[in-house]
């Protein structure tokens, strides 16, 4: 006779929030891509000054480089119902933001399609944040 064992566990961890980091994985490697497209084609067709083009480059880099971490540390916050690393990937999420931002506004050129694909990523950005602080909420109340 089998007995069923129910278990009062709950579960702390977010579905959308795993599934936002799983969409954003994707969305990044697409902002990646395009952005480093974007600013070779405005090297080569505006006279984009030399001094600047590294910079751009190199924050670049450095915002994947953010990304996955952030990403690497949400998802395994989220999915281990950990405080810490859900808490370093939102401090985490502040630079990403800048950098965002640097590349909506501060960059030498920005195109339409900049606007977009920042406006779409900072949108992610902040849905992101609030359920991580409401994950964050959960798992330590």
């Amino acid at each position: 006779m089998g007995r069923e064992i129910l278990n009062n566990s709950f579960q702390l961890s977010s579905i959308p929030l795993q599934l936002l980091f799983y969409i954003n994985q994707f969305y990044y490697i697409f902002y990646f891509t395009v952005t480093l497209t974007m600013i070779a084609y405005k090297s080569h067709v505006f006279s984009y000054p030399d001094q600047f083009l590294t910079p751009d480059l190199a924050l670049l880099c450095i915002m994947a480089a953010l990304e996955a971490l952030r990403l690497y540390l949400g998802s395994r916050g989220n999915l281990a119902e950990d405080e810490g690393p859900l808490g370093l990937s939102l401090a985490i999420t502040i630079g990403s933001i800048l950098l965002s931002v640097y590349f909506l506004v501060w960059q030498t050129y920005v195109l339409k399609l900049d606007v977009i694909m920042n406006s779409v990523l900072l949108l992610m950005y902040g849905l992101e944040s609030v359920l991580q602080v409401s994950t964050i909420a959960a798992v330590v109340g």
